[in-house]
């Protein structure tokens, strides 16, 4: 039974004994949860999603994407602000379905963020490539493209995560402050993009609006739900906000709302100025506006989505490292991932080290292979999240829930149902690199963290 047992809740989240600083609030958290939210969703996979899954009924799947993750984010709600932590969904399942369940629950986040930055940082790759061959500048095809398509390194996308890598050394409110401008520039962009396009739509682009039929639309629901987990990124600065009770269910539930918005707009658009099969391409948003002629606005847009990936890529590796904090913390993972420098306040080590990790991932895999890894992590991350709320509310009754899920058991059980759905949807492949990521944290597991958590060991 020591496999299941549950890490005590704080009665008061913001009493949680932590050397990060406390200076984030509800503006900050939208922020960053919009600046996760709408970058490689928008400016990359919803070109591939309609052109290989759905067609023009893209915007559906987003819808299906949409429902589902609500369901979610209304869970994760609850759960922020009345147990907290740095940890997310680890953080959650620890303190509601025992020790073994949030070691693999942190393992698949681990999982999930490690592989959607380096994703998104190849879409950043191709936009930023794209731009400097509408200038005249071509990179080498070597050093653009990984081995598998016929060069050695993509090095712009290693590059981009270095890069932020530092940024985030030098602590939370410095990230926070870049991050809220290059979402207004994103933000920006895309309104651009849809003031444009209202006047270049071709109704018959939308014929036939479901070429794949309803499996295609549900399955490109579950190739981009990659897009949406930008809100769990909010849930891991839990411990650097200064009232969690009150600005975590605003920061998760607001940048979804308007993301949520913003993703169907820019679909039905998108398949509306183009065939949906000429949009499998890196940067679809700015390509599109290339084919029907408005050369300055694709410039324009290409360098909004060049900023909206790096916030992307920004938010979600603050995330994968107050994860990996939390990990550490609970001493499942070694000390040395918890280390907390004192004159920034930031887990510089783990930054750095997950830096070099995701940039030769990214420099070395193509696209379409990481993106599935992702989606199917995300999904599982967000299953148990809903188990969580609707197991807590039997095994602790009186736990106190500044925000509480509407409508539950319902809710958590429609998500669970809706994301298991979606996560059945996805590739053998998929599933197989899945399967052999759980198999390394087995071991893991049973080899270091059962025998050096906190809960065994007491100090």
């Amino acid at each position: 039974m020591k496999l299941f047992r549950t890490k005590p809740i704080e009665i008061d989240s913001t009493a949680i004994n932590t050397d990060l600083k406390r200076v984030l609030g509800s503006v900050d958290l939208v922020f960053l949860g919009v600046g996760a939210i709408i970058g490689a969703g928008i400016f990359v996979l919803t070109g591939i999603a309609a052109a290989n899954y759905a067609g023009p009924a893209v915007v559906l799947s987003f819808v299906v994407a949409g429902i589902a993750v609500t369901f979610a984010a209304l869970s994760y709600a609850e759960l922020a602000t009345s147990i907290g932590g740095a940890g997310s969904a680890y953080g959650y399942s620890y303190a509601g379905l025992g020790e073994f369940v949030a070691w693999m629950i942190g393992w698949m986040l681990i999982l999930e963020y490690s592989v959607a930055i380096a994703a998104v940082s190849v879409g950043w790759s191709g936009y930023i490539n794209n731009s400097l061959a509408a200038i005249g500048i071509h990179l080498p095809e070597m050093l653009i493209k990984a081995p598998s398509h016929g060069g050695w390194i993509n090095l712009p996308a290693m590059l981009i995560i270095l890069v932020l890598g530092t940024l985030l050394a030098t602590g939370a409110k410095v990230t926070a402050k870049l991050n809220a401008i290059m979402v207004l520039v994103k933000i920006a962009a895309i309104l651009l993009f849809i003031s444009i396009a209202l006047f270049h739509v071709n109704t018959s682009y939308w014929t036939p609006f479901m070429p794949f039929g309803w499996e295609g639309v549900m399955t490109g629901a579950a190739s981009i739900f990659f897009a949406y987990i930008g809100f769990d990124a909010v849930s891991t600065a839990a411990e650097e906000t200064q009232n969690p009770q009150k600005d975590l269910p605003i920061g998760i539930l607001g940048s979804l709302a308007i993301c949520t918005l913003f993703y169907m707009l820019v679909a039905t658009l998108l398949t509306g100025i183009v065939p949906y099969s000429s949009l499998d391409v890196p940067s679809p948003v700015s390509d599109s506006l290339l084919r029907i002629g408005v050369k300055w606005a694709s410039g324009v847009i290409a360098i909004g989505a060049i900023v909206g990936l790096t916030t992307v890529i920004l938010v979600l590796y603050f995330g994968l490292t107050r994860i990996i904090f939390a990990i550490s913390r609970d001493g499942l993972l070694p000390p040395f991932f918890s280390y907390i420098n004192k004159k920034t306040s930031s887990p510089v080590r783990v930054i750095l080290l997950t830096g070099l990790v995701m940039a030769s991932i990214a420099g070395l895999t193509p696209l379409n292979e990481i993106v599935e890894l992702t989606n199917i992590g995300t999904l599982g991350a967000f299953t148990v999240v809903c188990a969580g709320v609707a197991i807590l509310r039997y095994t602790k009754p009186d736990l106190q829930r500044p925000f509480k899920t509407p409508f539950s058991p319902g809710i958590p059980l429609l998500g669970i149902l809706s994301c298991g759905y979606l996560v059945i949807q996805l590739s053998g492949a998929t599933w197989i690199r899945f399967s052999i990521w759980l198999i390394i944290g087995l071991v893991i597991y049973f080899t270091y963290s059962y025998h050096h958590s906190k809960l065994s060991n007491p100090r």
